[in-house]
């Protein structure tokens, strides 16, 4: 597990240079004492290991930058990629505060030659506007949302696709979240395109930190969700992190067909390959203690494999790789937890 004594984190992505795997997480002073004011003070840190689980603190990656700026704010999740030419991108959510006080958020890149020392781009290249996004003139949210960008390479060859956390402009209100959509040919520039799910009278407000990967030759989605922030038909579920079965990675995705893979004890899972087996591992934070309160730092890698149709946790311990038992969408370790009234993850 990755945590700090002096601060709260949350979320979080990876990046392999062949060598080490990075850890990129947002954390914030403790010294806040209400862990909701966290994400008004995030900044993006930064760690090393080469096994997944002894890390390595080393220097921040980003943080804030000075008013105005589209992420005068805060800095928030994002993810990490290599450009053919060798460039590492950092793309993240800047967060910034509109004059009627609710938060807007944006997306702006970073570009590096080793990991370690990054340099912002000019401005935001992504922002939510219609007629396929919701923006603050709805006033339907607590926010502006659209954030979390995940970035991975066309499977055809054809530039790259982005991702992004976001709410149609029409729907129920607790069911708008779509997964948003962008183009470019460069990582440089982008397009916005129409996103690549609909909203859903058995969906989510808000389908946070979405990944996309081929597990063991299956597309598959994940995306976080906590049950106050997702139609009533899915708060019995208690998940956290959800799965959705895909065709492709470029979807479209069948929202109505999530599951969960989580419970909310667990938040904002990533998948990851390891290098030295090819066995995938979820990782998560962890995000509500038996006492109810938020608890933050990093999980320890989970392996994951297919239990029929659907991505499960499987037994570590077992020779074959079996599901974990308990670890249904009714039972789990996190049984007798209570949701964490976050308005938003970061």
């Amino acid at each position: 597990m990755f945590d700090l004594p002096g601060s709260w984190v949350w979320d979080f992505w990876f990046a392999d240079d062949g060598d080490r795997y990075h850890l990129f997480f947002l954390y914030a002073s403790r010294a806040l004492q209400d862990p909701d004011a966290r994400h008004y003070r995030a900044s993006i840190g930064h760690a090393v290991s080469t096994d997944l689980v002894e890390w390595t603190q080393v220097a921040d990656a980003l943080v804030r930058s000075d008013a105005p700026a589209f992420d005068d704010l805060a800095t928030w999740t994002g993810s990490t990629l290599r450009h053919p030419d060798g460039t590492w991108f950092m793309f993240y959510t800047g967060s910034s505060l509109a004059p009627n006080g609710k938060n807007v958020q944006r997306i702006g890149y970073a570009t590096s030659p080793d990991l370690t020392v990054w340099t912002k781009a000019r401005g935001p290249v992504l922002e939510a506007r219609g007629p396929w996004y919701e923006t603050l003139e709805s006033e339907a949210w607590q926010d502006e949302a659209f954030r979390d960008p995940w970035v991975f390479p066309d499977p055809d060859g054809d530039g790259w696709h982005m991702l992004v956390t976001a709410r149609a402009p029409e729907g129920p209100i607790d069911g708008r979240g779509v997964i948003g959509h962008a183009w470019s040919p460069d990582l440089r520039t982008w397009e916005l395109r129409p996103p690549l799910s609909a909203p859903s009278h058995h969906g989510f407000g808000q389908l946070e930190v979405t990944q996309v990967e081929v597990v063991d030759g299956r597309p598959v989605l994940i995306f976080s969700c906590l049950a106050d922030q997702a139609m009533p038909s899915r708060a019995a579920t208690r998940g956290g992190t959800w799965a959705v079965p895909a065709g492709n990675v470029l979807g479209p995705f069948d929202i109505d067909a999530a599951y969960p893979v989580t419970d909310d004890s667990f938040y904002v899972g990533r998948l990851l390959r390891r290098r030295d087996d090819g066995r995938w591992m979820l990782f998560a934070f962890h995000h509500t203690g038996t006492d109810g309160g938020f608890v933050g730092g990093v999980s320890d890698p989970m392996p994951v494999g297919w239990d029929g149709d659907r991505l499960a946790i499987l037994d570590a311990a077992a020779s074959d790789g079996v599901p974990m038992s308990g670890r249904s969408q009714d039972e789990s370790p996190g049984d007798g937890m209570r949701e964490l009234p976050t308005p938003f993850s970061a």
